[in-house]
């Protein structure tokens, strides 16, 4: 959602004071990757429940800590699908092409 609202809401004072007392509160830990026994910071914090122009302005989806998630850049990636390719080494550090 990259439009003029999606904008104005994710730069909002209201947002952003959500945002952070969300990662105090999640513990500043990717919450999935710590659900698996992995410990990296979370980075992002993600609407289960996409929000949409419809629910943008609807504390209840937009603001509930029951809708949010502290994830890793990665775990949001995956999230929505925009993951990139990983490389693999040799026992060198050589990058290894798939063929």
């Amino acid at each position: 959602m990259k439009d003029e609202n999606a904008v104005k809401f994710y730069g909002s004072k209201a947002w952003k004071r959500c945002r952070a007392a969300y990662k105090k509160k999640a513990g500043g830990l990717c919450e999935r990757c710590l659900a698996n026994g992995v410990i990296r910071p979370g980075e992002v914090v993600h609407h289960k429940i996409y929000i949409s122009p419809d629910t943008m302005n609807d504390p209840a989806v937009s603001m509930n800590f029951d809708n949010l998630e502290l994830v890793c850049r990665d775990c949001h990636e995956k999230e929505h699908g925009r993951m990139k390719k990983r490389y693999k080494f040799d026992e060198f550090g050589r990058v290894l092409t798939e063929e």
